[in-house]
Order: structure tokens, then sequence, then C-alpha cells
């Protein structure tokens, strides 16, 4: 019996560095804000970095696309937009828009380092429908959350969208 105890413990001793790499939480944060005003829809997405890379270059703990680094490499934005365009998309009025990196920030450490990419696009017409998708991560984890929050024109909605739900359409 002791041996029996011994040998799982070292087997999940060998284990835990492992699970100590991935992140506890797997969810993105997306905010929609759309302003009748200033006719625009801006789209703020943050991702913890650690899924970032393990989606991109298949590591986690990779230092290679270095985001918002003097040394970041020119394929990091083409590398993290096409990762996006296949899993994250927005239609205003059915016509969607262009996904097009405005700004890039990282925020926090470790594996709580977040990298915020912020989007605008020019929306002329009254906001009528929006459609969201956001697949994003669920590729790689089972758990993962898409928590979005939509504004528009003062009003606001929640959403959480996951591999089984990951589109979801506001009429307005």
């Amino acid at each position: 019996m002791p041996l029996v105890i011994t040998y799982t413990a070292a087997l999940l001793f060998l284990f835990q560095p492992f699970t100590a790499l991935s992140h506890p939480l797997k969810l993105s944060l997306s905010e929609i804000e759309y302003s009748e005003e200033e006719e625009l829809l801006t789209v703020n997405l943050r991702l913890f970095l650690t899924d970032v890379n393990e989606a991109l270059v298949f590591d986690p703990e990779s230092t290679e696309l270095r985001f918002c680094q003097p040394d970041e490499p020119p394929t990091a934005d083409l590398l993290l937009l096409d990762y996006l365009n296949n899993y994250f998309y927005i239609e205003a009025n059915g016509e969607q828009a262009p996904l097009e990196i405005k700004t890039k920030k990282l925020k926090g450490e470790g594996i709580n380092t977040a990298l915020g990419v912020t989007f605008e696009h020019p929306q002329k017409a009254p906001l009528k429908s929006l459609k969201i998708k956001n697949a994003v991560f669920t590729d790689l984890f089972y758990d993962q959350t898409n928590i979005i929050y939509v504004h528009v024109n003062g009003d606001s909605t929640s959403l959480m969208l996951n591999k089984k739900t990951p589109t979801h359409t506001l009429v307005f």
C-alpha cells in the first residue's frame, strides 16, 4: 500500500510543473462600444498572453512574439490577426467590420499578463443589429468563456460566449 501512495505522489509531483504553467482562468474579455454621435464602433479585446502564445506558437511561455516590446517581430500582428479572423468577428447591420489593430498594450505580470488589442471601425449608418462571434481559444480549451460587454448609445448588455455558443446577435 505505501508503494502505491508513493507512486501516486510521484506522478502528481511529476505533472505539477506542467499544470503550474497554464493559466487557471480560461476567459477573454471584450468591450464593444458604438457611438452614433461619433459614428464609430470600437472593440477592445483583452486576452491572457499565455493563451495568445499557446494559440499562435504552441508554447504558453514563449517570448518569440514579444508583443508591445521594441523588438516585436513584424510577423507578430499578422499572426495575431490571422488567428483572430478565424475566431472573432463583428457584423454591424449585416456587414463584417474588418479587424485592423489600432493599439496594443500589455497589462499585468507573469501568467496574469493580458494583451489588450483595440480595433475601430467607422459606422455611419445607425446601428440596427450587431452579430458577434467570439470563439477565441475555444479550439484550445474546452472550458474557455468569452465575456462581452456591449455599449450602444449608453445602453449596455453583457454576453458569455463559449464553444457551444460562439455567436450572438443583438437587434436594436
